[in-house]
């Protein structure tokens, strides 16, 4: 895309959102002239023979990225674009939406923003706003989470871009040291933090499935959370069960022993095929039979579903949304498959089947109102399907505090194990935060390599913060 403009412009922002949005823009030349009063602001775009005008009150104090916002935004008004979240592409709306009410706009005004500047659909503003407000119940900077990152897998599911390994592939050959540095691991973390005085509201073992260690390996590493981890101050312990294929009895005893409260049990869809698709081995009987143990055992269970996996229609879609239903959870997470580029489904196929939006949302709604979940936190992706978002339901008083607190980038956040993610959120203005991140590496054997070195970075990281 050739971009000729009389102001300055993140180019490559608008090829991205020009990609995902409207392609058939790319390989055209837009010519774009501004007009700034203090006011407003007044933008013109040409492209492919087509012409259009957006004029909009000047709010750059306000609206981050005004004139590039306007500029996506347009774009899609030439095309006659129409989309259910409108310029809201990759982003975390909520943020945009808290962004507003910070700065003193009330919900009735920051509605109208989002329909006549974002020109977000009214069902999708209702769904931002109540998610919001629930979200706000919850936020408090004056605590941190922990996060854990276990990269193994039974198989590598085709649609997944996380840390993760088959446990009985060449890498598997890194497990035993992975678990002996990650226990070494948490063992600093803990110190680091207790020394600092930070306050843990939350601790999450994800992955990856951290269920793939062994009974052996799960109990050491629980126990060593347990020795070195102040929970004090600890709102909610979360195991990332995942799948059925990893699990056995005895290890949702060591969860629920050593303090878990929360597990997720994921089948991401009820349809077999479509998972042998993907490479993710499911056996319902053994799904259901985990799912009885851990509900006696008086586990919040969450389950993960994706919609627009490959080849599932409308009613296959439906078909998994109608078992959901047979199950007593407290929390169900709808994902929007997002085509990631580090999981071989981008490589492969990138063809989506077309789905009824309102069909799937309308039986959404009604399975989450007979179950009496409210939606509590929400994200968005690139290339993920227009209509689409990633939304978590859950009953009053089960939702999860790490959820929110990651997906808005609210608290701090010490990561440890493969992949895992750790940040400071430093308060820059009122309105503004400063955002910082070391990344362990997500290969096992680079992981083992580097983790003292990128525990040191971590320690100055976490004290950058304090100042």
């Amino acid at each position: 895309m050739l971009i000729n403009s009389d102001f300055e412009i993140n180019i490559r922002s608008i090829e991205e959102f020009a990609r995902v949005m409207v392609p058939e823009a790319l390989d055209k030349t837009m010519n774009l002239t501004m007009k700034e009063t203090s006011d407003t602001i007044e933008i013109d775009m040409e492209i492919d023979g087509r012409k259009g005008n957006f004029i909009y009150a000047n709010q750059e104090d306000k609206i981050d990225e005004q004139k590039q916002t306007m500029v996506k935004i347009l774009l899609l008004k030439v095309y006659n674009k129409e989309y259910s979240w409108g310029g809201l592409m990759g982003v975390r709306p909520t943020k945009v939406l808290r962004r507003l009410l910070s700065l003193g706009y009330s919900y009735e005004q920051a509605e109208d923003m989002l329909r006549d500047f974002y020109i977000v659909s009214n069902e999708k503003i209702e769904l931002l706003i109540d998610t919001v407000k629930k979200e706000l119940e919850f936020l408090n900077r004056e605590y941190i989470n922990l996060y854990i990152g276990v990269p193994f897998c039974p198989t590598k599911c085709k649609y997944c871009s996380f840390a993760s390994y088959e446990i009985n592939g060449g890498v598997g050959r890194y497990y035993k040291g992975f678990v002996e540095t990650l226990l070494e691991e948490i063992e600093m973390a803990g110190k680091f933090l207790k020394d600092e005085g930070y306050k843990i509201e939350s601790i999450y073992i994800g992955g990856g499935t951290p269920s793939t260690l062994t009974e052996e390996d799960l109990e050491k590493v629980l126990r060593k959370v347990n020795e070195n981890i102040d929970m004090t101050y600890l709102k909610e312990f979360t195991f990332e069960a995942g799948r059925e294929d990893s699990l056995t009895e005895k290890k949702l005893e060591l969860v629920k022993q050593y303090g878990a409260d929360r597990i997720s049990l994921n089948p991401q869809t009820f349809n077999e095929e479509t998972l042998r698709k993907v490479n993710r081995n499911f056996n319902r009987e053994n799904f259901d039979k985990y799912f009885k143990i851990a509900k006696e055992m008086g586990f919040i269970i969450n389950m993960d579903l994706i919609i627009g996996l490959p080849d599932e229609t409308t009613e296959d879609v439906l078909h998994t949304l109608n078992e959901v239903e047979k199950y007593d959870i407290e929390n169900l997470t709808v994902h929007s498959l997002a085509f990631k580029r580090a999981s071989k489904l981008f490589k492969e196929d990138k063809i989506r089947k077309e789905l009824d939006r309102e069909i799937i949302e309308k039986r959404i709604r009604e399975l989450t109102e007979k179950k009496q979940m409210k939606p509590y936190y929400m994200y968005r992706q690139k290339n993920i399907m227009e209509w689409g978002e990633n939304v978590g339901y859950a009953k009053e008083g089960k939702e999860s505090v790490f959820n929110i607190e990651m997906i808005e980038e609210n608290q701090s956040t010490m990561g440890l194990g493969g992949g895992a993610i750790t940040k400071i959120v430093i308060e820059e203005t009122e309105f503004r935060d400063y955002i910082e991140r070391i990344i362990n590496p997500k290969d096992p054997a680079l992981y083992i390599k580097e983790m003292k070195e990128r525990m040191e970075s971590k320690y100055k990281l976490f004290k950058k913060g304090e100042k």
